[in-house]
């Protein structure tokens, strides 16, 4: 009835607009708070434990995983990038057991809250900032300028990059200003169904075409023909070239950064913070580090593929891996559908991000500074005023992204030099209790100064276990000791000169929590399932390669 693309356009807005519909129906059902500010930017808390989870994977699950990662996958000729989802795994088992319990037990809004209460309201207004100058420089472009490059990969479309973005943008930003946090969790939800059914059909459907139309014989090409290719633990590829994430890099940076981004990110945490209790919010953030272990198949697995079918795609940059494996393997009635899901996840990342920016800055910036008494209604007015220049900020940048050579990479360094700091804050807050506020801000300064001497000048002469593919220092070696430069200045400054036993017992003051804090009762024996089956991936894929 239709031509392919016809049909295929037909489907993707269909299916987006079925989204948006069932997210409004759900959403209208479900309790409301009482309190503005609470219903906006926590969803009343009143998420269950499944919603909790569609929403953290989806949030993190966007193009510039799919896009970036298989990319990565695909110019390292390894499967080293399965270690930003292996370790995720860990960091959210962290967030469960240690962060979540502490943010929940006091009712924090935002994560940066959390500081306020164990340092000073300094503290907390220099994170935030922080978090903010990521979203708008980083996490909102990279997620505008992936998504589009994907749409554009998929339907082969003859239109600028702005306009791409900008429709995105546009209806990205429609769920987080208008709709609030629930709407961006159901939709996230609903998307994350068939971003899991679409995602593992692509590396599905591409071992079939590999194994010339046989799945079994695909799976046999791609463990017996340059087995190489699987190494999850090693420093140099089959070309000799030392890959993006080295074995010894796993030992240092790369857990911290998984901790930072899985148990203080405002952007993923407040959804667990969001939840109906602690249990919910429990079972919600450990299903989804479950659920990480079967991200390698779809954000790694097509990048390894397509190393086996050279020959047949058409491949510019490493960063078209995706859109060319998809276009190659997808028959023409399902691309809409995949591009609508596709959407789903692009739109989920992006929403998510302009939510939480919304909530950083009405909350400490607009009430804690500009109008201390402001109403309800007027902090929700402001944060949606400022997710509307969010979004016209971040769709003029995302097309200037196009210069970089890895995106990921790029997202992965930036966020190192605002993130290097607050997980040491985080981290020395939670487990100490007289490091003083003044010594938060100096371990601020120290690895941030740290981090950009390490990242952006070039440490030459390294010993090889510890070099990029340049010879000089590996940029998550420089993010580590950044860390430790930063915690050591804490903990100096805390023993020079410690809080009072009256300045930490005002710290330690908690109001009643807003949501029943009685944990999941499995969540222990959970966690380490979770962490064996890892462990078992890794080794495994470290015998097939051998």
């Amino acid at each position: 009835m239709f031509g392919g693309i016809d049909f295929s356009l037909i489907s993707f807005i269909a299916a987006t607009i079925a989204v948006a519909i069932f997210t409004y129906r759900i959403v209208q059902k479900m309790d409301k708070s009482d309190n503005a500010t609470e219903e906006y930017f926590t969803g009343g808390r009143a998420l269950s434990w499944p919603i909790v989870a569609g929403s953290l994977l989806l949030t993190n699950l966007s193009t510039e995983q799919l896009v970036g990662l298989n990319g990565d996958v695909f110019g390292d000729k390894a499967l080293v990038g399965v270690a930003w989802e292996a370790l995720a795994a860990f960091a959210m088992i962290a967030t469960a057991l240690i962060f979540l319990p502490k943010y929940l037990a006091s009712g924090f809004t935002t994560t940066p809250a959390f500081l306020e209460k164990r340092f000073d309201k300094t503290t907390r207004s220099m994170v935030s900032g922080l978090f903010l100058f990521g979203y708008v420089t980083v996490l909102l472009p990279v997620v505008l300028y992936t998504g589009s490059l994907a749409l554009i990969g998929m339907f082969d479309l003859n239109i600028s990059l702005w306009v791409v973005v900008a429709v995105i943008g546009l209806l990205g930003s429609s769920y987080a200003i208008f709709g609030g946090l629930k709407s961006v969790a159901v939709s996230d939800t609903i998307n994350g169904v068939g971003l899991l059914i679409g995602g593992l059909a692509i590396p599905a459907l591409a071992l079939i075409k590999l194994g010339d139309g046989s799945f079994l014989s695909g799976i046999s090409t791609l463990f017996n023909s340059n087995p190489e290719y699987l190494a999850v633990l090693t420093q140099t590829n089959i070309d000799h070239k030392v890959v993006s994430i080295p074995w010894p890099t796993l030992l240092t940076g790369m857990m911290f950064i998984q901790v930072f981004y899985w148990s203080t990110n405002q952007v993923i945490v407040q959804r667990a913070m969001a939840a109906k209790s602690l249990a919910e919010g429990q079972k919600g953030v450990l299903f989804a580090s479950a659920m990480k272990l079967v991200g390698p198949i779809m954000l790694c697995l097509p990048g390894i593929i397509a190393l086996h079918m050279t020959g047949v795609l058409e491949i510019g940059k490493q960063d078209q891996v995706y859109g060319a494996v998809v276009r190659h393997v997808l028959p023409d009635w399902s691309v809409g559908l995949f591009a609508a899901v596709l959407m789903g996840s692009i739109l989920s990342s992006f929403n998510s991000a302009l939510n939480s920016a919304s909530t950083l800055f009405s909350l400490q910036f607009y009430k804690g500074y500009i109008n201390q008494s402001a109403s309800d209604e007027q902090i929700v007015e402001t944060g949606k005023k400022f997710g509307m220049g969010l979004a016209v900020a971040s769709i003029l940048i995302a097309p200037m992204l196009a210069q970089m050579e890895s995106i990921f990479t790029y997202l992965q360094k930036v966020n190192g030099l605002y993130s290097v700091p607050i997980i040491g804050i985080f981290i020395l807050g939670i487990g100490t209790k007289h490091v003083p506020a003044i010594a938060a801000k100096i371990g601020m300064v120290v690895g941030m100064t740290f981090y950009a001497f390490f990242t952006f000048v070039n440490i030459k002469n390294v010993p090889s276990y510890f070099a990029n593919g340049d010879g000089n220092l590996h940029w998550l070696h420089g993010y580590f000791i950044s860390f430790i430069a930063s915690v050591i200045a804490m903990l100096i400054i805390g023993h020079i000169k410690p809080k009072t036993s009256e300045e930490i017992a005002v710290s330690e003051m908690r109001e009643p929590a807003p949501v029943d804090m009685t944990p999941w009762i499995y969540a222990k024996k959970a966690s380490i399932i979770i962490m064996t089956i890892t462990v078992g991936i890794y080794f495994g894929l470290t015998l097939v390669s051998n």
